[in-house]
């Protein structure tokens, strides 16, 4: 909040860091600066992970991850259409301007950037695409430190793993072969002052939310205006509490519960999640399209899910993360630092079942197929998700099918492929898998068929997960809350009968305000269809709604029964 500080600093906080960088004279001088960079939070070329074994699932791996592109996207380097074209050179022009930001000059800034766009190019063009990235079997690629180091000789393996904390590493799961082969050639092949230039960049561009204001106006000129679409910069106050919440979250997550999660809360979303529970293993039985054996796969994996709701049970301990007056900037660094140590530290040790992978203040929730486990914290049980004063009509429509999303994502396309102790492991017979993917491919159609923007369609094979969860989440949602007021249905309400409130609560949760650039922006990189779609796109396959709302043929958003998704 010191914006005095933070104005009469500038870029000082990185200036050291510049220098440094400035400072390698050969190919080993770059090596010994990617895991310094990478602790701080940059990861150039590429990034190191730890996370469940996918094959092993009750053990932590270690892993690499493709990445080093400042667009994020790998489509954004490649595709020749307006839009792209447009991003891609606001982005090359942006970066001119924040080199000159921190001291070059416009002809070292220029000669920066095209040495960033060189690399960034080549990175993307060796990278996954977004699609084949949600193919859990392309992705795994467990092998040998020693293996590792004759496929990518130029790196030093050990030395590297090591500097990170990493030490006596034997085994590493490469998730994009090709990406890391092409970071070995891009090391080996482009100049050291092309390297210095893009590891200046990856510098300048992570901190820029913590430099000065002038600094950080270019910065959301470029991602928040150009890229998305915002007007205007978020207020100072949230910006730095949204730093405190990603850097401190669990910290921050016990004061809210404390405030905002009654003990009532937790008891009543334990008795919805259990009839949904019920709800999808009744649906499974009375597939038509699944044999005996997968349905019994099905619903011992359905039976093992590891439920959490609100919080944890455990919270982190933050007393060995100094927080100081020196600067906004370093105090970010040590915490990339210790989230980094923090994460580290469980290579090779048992996966602990208990931890959370999201704050109990987030608007979110989650299914983890490798720990087979749904999460639904504390800031996702909050009105219009959750209401504590409302009916069952208005739970079930909006936080009952939130769950009954994540219990569908055990048996999306991707879930489907891990069984119920998490691990990568076939549990279908092939006919039942063919009828899966028949029926999944009339949802990836349906939604490679919708437009969203002029001349932009929606991409169904890289939303297929969500998109077959956000289906499943309704069905099952919509039965249990069938099942749960068959004894004592409810009353019209505001005109509207009980069933028709389940579909409206449901359609208030996705209601929302998008800007063009953002539609765009989201069509190449999220793996959710845009809200407007999650409902209008979602509910055209739920007999149930057509029921509803008397939706008969000729009416906008009817789709005939033959060419609806059945699922789950």
């Amino acid at each position: 909040m010191d914006s005095t500080k933070l104005n009469a600093d500038g870029y000082k906080p990185i200036e050291a860091n510049l220098k440094r960088i400035a400072g390698s004279k050969n190919v080993s001088d770059i090596l010994k600066l990617i895991p310094e960079l990478s602790l701080n939070g940059l990861n150039p070329y590429f990034a190191v992970y730890v996370a469940a074994d996918p094959m092993n699932s009750s053990m932590n791996l270690v892993q690499t991850y493709q990445g080093g592109i400042g667009l994020g996207q790998r489509d954004y380097y490649i595709e020749n259409d307006a839009h792209t074209k447009e991003i891609r050179d606001k982005y090359k022009e942006h970066i001119v301007k924040m080199f000159e930001l921190v001291g070059f000059t416009p002809a070292a800034a220029q000669k920066n950037m095209e040495a960033v766009m060189t690399i960034e190019t080549r990175l993307a063009k060796a990278a996954y695409d977004k699609v084949k990235l949600r193919d859990p079997h392309a992705n795994y690629n467990k092998m040998t430190v020693t293996e590792l180091q004759k496929m990518v000789p130029v790196i030093q393996w050990n030395d590297l793993l090591t500097s990170l904390g990493l030490k006596n590493i034997k085994d590493i799961s490469v998730s994009q072969k090709e990406s890391l082969v092409e970071v070995g050639n891009i090391l080996t092949t482009e100049p050291i002052a092309s390297q210095i230039a893009y590891l200046q960049w990856k510098l300048v561009d992570e901190s820029a939310p913590y430099l000065s204001d002038s600094i950080y106006a270019q910065n959301f000129e470029f991602y928040g205006k150009i890229f998305s679409g915002k007007k205007d910069q978020a207020p100072r106050w949230k910006r730095a509490v949204g730093t405190v919440d990603g850097v401190l979250g669990e910290a921050v997550g016990q004061m809210y519960v404390k405030k905002y999660f009654p003990a009532a809360a937790k008891e009543r979303m334990l008795k919805l999640v259990h009839n949904l529970q019920e709800s999808l293993a009744d649906r499974i039985g009375a597939l038509t399209w699944m044999g005996d054996s997968t349905k019994q796969k099905a619903k011992e994996k359905l039976k093992a899910f590891y439920v959490k709701i609100g919080y944890p049970d455990k919270w982190r301990d933050y007393s060995k993360l100094d927080i100081t007056k020196d600067s906004y900037y370093a105090n970010v660094q040590r915490a990339s630092k210790f989230e980094n140590a923090y994460q580290y530290a469980k290579a090779g040790k048992k996966v602990d079942k208990t931890e959370w992978q999201m704050t109990p203040q987030t608007v979110n929730a989650y299914y983890d197929p490798s720990t087979n486990e749904i999460c639904f914290p504390a800031g996702i049980l909050q009105y219009p998700f959750f209401d504590m004063t409302a009916d069952d009509a208005f739970n079930y429509g909006a936080i009952g099918v939130v769950i009954g999303h994540e219990m569908t994502h055990g048996f999306d396309d991707q879930g489907c492929q891990y069984d119920k102790d998490g691990n990568l492991k076939n549990w279908w017979t092939a006919d039942d898998k063919k009828n899966f993917d028949a029926r999944a491919k009339v949802m990836a159609q349906f939604f490679d068929s919708i437009v969203v923007a002029p001349g932009v369609y929606g991409n169904g094979e890289f939303t297929l997960g969500e998109n077959i969860a956000d289906h499943g989440g309704l069905q099952v949602s919509y039965q249990a809350f069938k099942k749960a007021t068959a004894a004592a249905p409810l009353e019209v309400k505001d005109g509207f009968t009980p069933e028709q409130r389940f579909f409206l609560s449901y359609a208030n949760v996705w209601a929302g305000n998008i800007r063009p650039e953002e539609i765009l922006k989201r069509t190449k990189s999220d793996p959710h269809s845009l809200g407007k779609w999650r409902v209008d796109g979602a509910l055209p396959q739920i007999q149930a709604w057509y029921d509803a709302f008397g939706i008969k043929e000729g009416d906008p958003m009817f789709v005939p029964v033959a060419k609806r998704v059945s699922i789950w």
